[in-house]
């Protein structure tokens, strides 16, 4: 088993990842009958995209010798209705201030854009991804 999620009422879940102990709340967003005071399940869904981007990134600056410390990505989630579902997730990765070659920039974003969670998207969740260099 990877985690264990438990209903606390009021639209909360309680989330445990089992071979870390790391514990997670949702809750459920304020826009549909929720408290948003947590990332809600789909708030965890969008920015996992930008936690594996950059993980994946990780991997490859690592095995090169390139810093990407500092990197940051900004989720920005778009709900469509009928039904409810994420439509779009927007990511605008800013790179650190870095002398990146040519060759070192492209081996980063196509590491990002097939990082697990990219590839694991429904096709019809629009990923919109861009980078600041």
């Amino acid at each position: 088993m990877t985690s264990t999620v438990t209903y606390q009422g009021e639209l909360r879940t309680k989330m445990k990842h089992l071979e870390s102990g790391t514990i997670v709340f949702t809750d459920a967003p304020k826009d549909n009958h929720g408290q948003g005071a947590a990332f809600s399940p789909t708030d965890l869904m969008a920015t996992s995209l930008g936690a594996c981007m950059l993980s994946i990134m990780g991997i490859y600056a690592r095995e090169h010798g390139i810093d990407i410390v500092g990197t940051t990505v900004n989720i920005t989630k778009i709900m469509a209705q009928n039904p409810r579902r994420v439509a779009t997730i927007e990511a605008l990765l800013t790179m650190p201030q870095n002398a990146f070659s040519d060759k070192d920039k492209k081996a980063l974003e196509r590491a990002a854009l097939t990082c697990p969670v990219s590839k694991s998207l429904h096709p019809d969740i629009v990923q919109n991804i861009q980078f600041i260099w």
